[in-house]
């Protein structure tokens, strides 16, 4: 039995959930699949199965291998697709981890143009704001906004991505609209959890100072379309990406102020593992992200109030 079909066996049970799902979908008998599991424990000398009579669950050691193993079989399918002859789609499976907000509201239309034009790629994307190990945890590719840390991944920069101070104009109204940052320091705020000092809001004032305020925190979560509604709702002010509040401020929902001052400028990147040879897969994913955000603010381009 060759370590290939041994991989195959182990990977098919972890990612159906049961040796019953792996056996049919490999048209093989149960028995003949548990024994090779078996065999590749046995070679390797570690259990990578935590079995139970009601469920299948990985351990530490057969995660890290499951991990490592799905990348390798799909870049074998991929390779024996481009060697058939006249063999030019791309297949296999593209993990991808991308923020949530962002994720949600402006990939749309790159994942649906990218599964039209692939249609034998299955897409499997995780939203979640957490920083992920992409080589630890499988991914092909990722997108992320920030100051990315130093690291031998691979980031291609895609565009620069602006805060603006905003709330509702009732809010506004209310509290008075601010002509300097300072008028803001005793004004409920909404502030972004997910980052190293929630309290401080860092700015630049349009002659190049630099300064912060540390107004009373209303709401801290996780979210930034959570805060955005709350914002809504008259509950405070928020400092957030224009790419999650445009839409708002161009219904008259949100009101920006202060808007020739600098907040919280960040960029966007697609980023990838430098370890093998880059795919076709996330080739052709990274060259459609270049194609629809790389210099591309389209989410400030209907802001009348940002310059």
């Amino acid at each position: 039995m060759s370590r290939i079909e041994e991989i195959e066996g182990f990977v098919q049970v972890v990612e159906s959930g049961s040796f019953s799902k792996a056996a049919s979908r490999l048209k093989l008998t149960k028995s003949t699949l548990s024994r090779r599991v078996a065999q590749l424990e046995a070679r390797l000398g570690v259990q990578l199965l935590n079995r139970t009579t009601r469920k299948i669950s990985l351990n530490e050691a057969g995660d890290r291998l499951y991990k490592r193993c799905s990348i390798i079989l799909a870049d074998l399918e991929e390779a024996e697709s481009e060697a058939g002859a006249g063999q030019t789609e791309l297949r296999g499976t593209l993990k991808i981890a991308a923020p949530t907000s962002f994720g949600q509201l402006h990939m749309k239309p790159v994942l649906s143009e990218f599964m039209r034009a692939h249609e034998n790629i299955t897409v499997d994307i995780d939203f979640n704001d957490r920083q992920v190990d992409i080589v630890e945890e499988g991914f092909d590719v990722a997108v992320r906004i920030g100051v990315l840390p130093d690291s031998s991944l691979i980031a291609r920069k895609l565009t620069t991505i602006r805060s603006a101070v905003v709330a509702s104009p009732t809010f506004w109204d209310a509290h008075g609209r601010p002509k300097t940052p300072e008028d803001l320091s005793d004004v409920p705020c909404l502030r972004y959890s997910n980052i190293a000092r929630p309290g401080i809001i860092p700015f630049v004032r349009p002659d190049g100072e630099r300064g912060s305020i540390s107004p009373p925190i209303r709401l801290l979560a996780n979210d930034g379309q959570i805060m955005t509604e709350t914002a809504i709702d008259t509950c405070g002010f928020v400092v957030e990406p224009s790419f999650l509040v445009h839409q708002q401020v161009c219904d008259g929902l949100l009101e920006v102020v202060l808007n020739d001052h600098v907040w919280l400028t960040s960029h966007l990147y697609v980023i990838y593992p430098p370890t093998r040879r880059l795919s076709a897969r996330v080739r052709a994913f990274v060259d459609l992200m270049v194609e629809h955000f790389a210099g591309n603010t389209f989410w400030e381009d209907d802001l009348p109030t940002l310059a």
